[in-house]
């Protein structure tokens, strides 16, 4: 069964870890998607090529969603190419680790810019054909470290927690348009970021799971499927954390 035939999904950071999960289910499950990318050209090329056969048009754009301009623009190519946005996932996402006593203004700009400013810049931009539409699917991907805080991760942990004040306040802004806005709340997922970890820190997190195992990336997508479809028609403004039950 395809949840998602005949919608058209918008995933901002969508050519690794989370995000090249989401676009790919997204396809498996009939949607038309665009996605962006920063930097990784031939990753983004290989997505597209990979799912040339499912029958639903993919296409990949280079994007920095943390400008305004540039997400202004990113929402007309996407609507001159497929005429709708049914599905926005805004996924785009760094980090830049340090203790406080040693972090730059730089690198609390760069993460707010890159986490925070651009969801609202692309919802922004997304938003008034949602509203022509009179419907939609806003999927924001904040994180558990932004209802928990994290030692060394104060820019982050803003970021994520400022994405799910946002999201509630645009479901009660959205809610008679038909356009629902919600979150997801990743716990550990085994990504690129996590590849980089030692054991020592791996066995530490794995400890405070109960599930005793970091989440797949597939996972995340998952729900992100579920969020887009009309199964979750009456489920607005709210934070799902797929964690493993790490903050239950």
């Amino acid at each position: 069964m395809k949840l998602l035939e005949n919608k058209t999904a918008l995933v901002t950071g969508g050519s690794r870890g989370i995000g090249e999960a989401i676009v790919r289910k997204f396809a498996e499950h009939g949607a038309n998607v665009a996605f962006t990318y920063r930097s990784s050209d031939e990753k983004a090329k290989k997505i597209v090529a990979d799912l040339s056969s499912t029958g639903v048009e993919i296409r990949a754009l280079q994007s920095d969603a943390s400008s305004y301009e540039a997400a202004e623009q990113l929402i007309k190519e996407v609507l001159d190419v497929f005429g709708r946005i049914d599905i926005l996932v805004n996924n785009a996402g760094i980090t830049k680790d340090t203790l406080m006593l040693r972090m730059a203004e730089e690198q609390w700009d760069q993460v707010i810019d890159v986490n925070l400013k651009s969801v609202f810049n692309v919802t922004k931009h997304a938003i008034r054909s949602m509203m022509k539409n009179r419907g939609g699917s806003i999927i924001n991907m904040s994180s558990i470290v932004g209802m928990t805080g994290n030692a060394g991760q104060a820019n982050y942990a803003a970021s994520k927690a400022g994405i799910i004040g946002f999201s509630k306040s645009i479901a009660k802004e959205m809610g008679s348009r038909n356009i629902r806005c919600n979150v997801i709340a990743p716990g550990f997922i085994e990504t690129d970021m996590t590849h980089d970890l030692d054991e020592k820190t791996k066995e530490a997190y794995l400890k405070n799971i109960p599930l005793k195992r970091l989440g797949k990336s597939e996972e995340i997508a998952d729900a992100c499927v579920f969020l887009g479809s009309d199964m979750s028609s009456y489920l607005s403004g709210q934070t799902i954390s797929v964690c493993g039950a790490l903050n239950c």
